[in-house]
C-alpha cells in the first residue's frame, strides 16, 4: 500500500467527525464531465461560453439556448455512483463520516446511500414551476422523474398544472444555483456547522476556485486536512495529506 494511503488510513482511524467537501472531480469517474480540467465543459467550444450559459441572465433572456445546453451537458440520468460515492456512504454508515458538503448537482451521493448530503448548488433531481410553484422532483418510483420531464419537453419545459381548467404553462426550471444567484442560507449554515465541528476534513475533486463555496474550508480547525484532487490546488500547502490521484481509486483502498 502506498505510503500516503497508509497515512490517510491512519488519520481516518484516528478521527471521529469526518466531513467530506467535494466538487465535480468526484463524479468524473461516473462519466460526468467536470468544468475546469483540460477536457472540462469550460474548455469546450460553444456558441456562448458555458459560464455565460449557466447564468440567471441567460436563463431569462436566452431560455431556449439555456435548455439546449442544459439537456445536452448537465443531465446524466444513466450515470451511476462510483467507488468514491460508495466508500463515502460506507464511512457514514460506519459512523465516521458525519456529512458530505458538495458542489455537485447530480444526486449521486444519495444514490450511493449517503444521508447527510448538503448540496450547495442544488440538484438536477429537483425542479419547479416559476409561476405556480409545482414541483417536478424525484419520486419513490423514479428518482429521475423530474429529469425525465425536463428531457421530454420539446424545447423549453412548461408546467402542466391545472389552473382553473387551463394548463399553467409556466417555466419549469431546475432547482440549481446558477451564476448570479445566491446559495441557500440554511444549507450554508449547516455546512459551516459541520466543518467547524470536524476533526478531519477531506477535500476532493475541486479546484477550490468557486466562491463562496471555496471559503467554507476556512471554518475548519480540526486535526487533519486532506486534499484528494488530480491537479494541485491553492490550499495544498496547508494540508496534512495531499494525493493527486482519482478519488475513487484512493478511497477504495481505505477500510472503515
Amino acid at each position: 500500500m502506498d505510503e500516503k494511503i497508509i497515512k490517510l488510513q491512519e488519520a481516518i482511524d484516528d478521527s471521529n467527525y469526518i466531513v467530506f467537501f467535494g466538487g465535480a472531480g468526484v463524479s468524473t469517474e461516473s462519466g460526468i464531465p467536470d468544468f475546469r480540467s483540460q477536457d472540462g465543459l469550460y474548455n469546450q467550444k460553444y456558441k456562448y461560453p458555458p459560464e455565460e450559459i449557466v447564468s440567471h441572465t441567460f436563463l431569462v433572456y436566452k431560455t431556449e439556448e439555456f435548455y439546449e445546453f442544459y439537456k445536452d451537458k448537465m443531465l446524466a440520468p444513466d450515470a451511476l455512483p462510483n467507488a468514491a460515492h460508495k466508500k463515502l456512504a460506507e464511512m457514514e454508515a460506519a459512523g465516521k463520516l458525519k456529512a458530505i458538503v458538495t458542489q455537485n448537482i447530480d444526486g449521486l451521493h444519495q444514490a450511493a446511500g449517503s444521508k447527510e448530503v448538503l448540496e450547495l448548488h442544488g440538484s438536477v433531481l429537483r425542479n419547479y414551476c416559476v409561476k405556480c410553484g409545482k414541483r417536478y422532483d424525484s419520486t419513490k418510483e423514479d428518482v429521475y422523474a423530474g429529469v425525465k420531464y425536463i428531457q421530454a419537453a420539446n424545447g423549453v419545459p412548461k408546467c402542466n398544472a391545472d389552473i382553473n381548467g387551463k394548463p399553467c404553462g409556466g417555466l419549469v426550471r431546475p432547482d440549481v444555483v446558477l451564476y448570479e444567484e445566491g446559495l441557500d442560507y440554511n444549507v450554508m449554515d449547516r455546512a459551516r456547522e459541520h466543518i467547524s465541528n470536524a476533526d478531519m476534513l477531506i477535500i476532493g475533486g475541486t479546484s477550490l476556485v468557486v466562491y463562496p463555496a471555496a471559503n467554507f474550508i476556512n471554518y475548519f480547525h480540526g486535526k487533519y486536512l486532506v486534499i484528494l484532487n488530480m491537479a494541485s490546488t491553492s490550499r495544498d500547502v496547508e494540508a496534512d495529506i495531499v494525493i493527486h490521484e482519482k478519488i475513487g481509486q484512493v478511497l477504495s483502498q481505505i477500510n472503515v
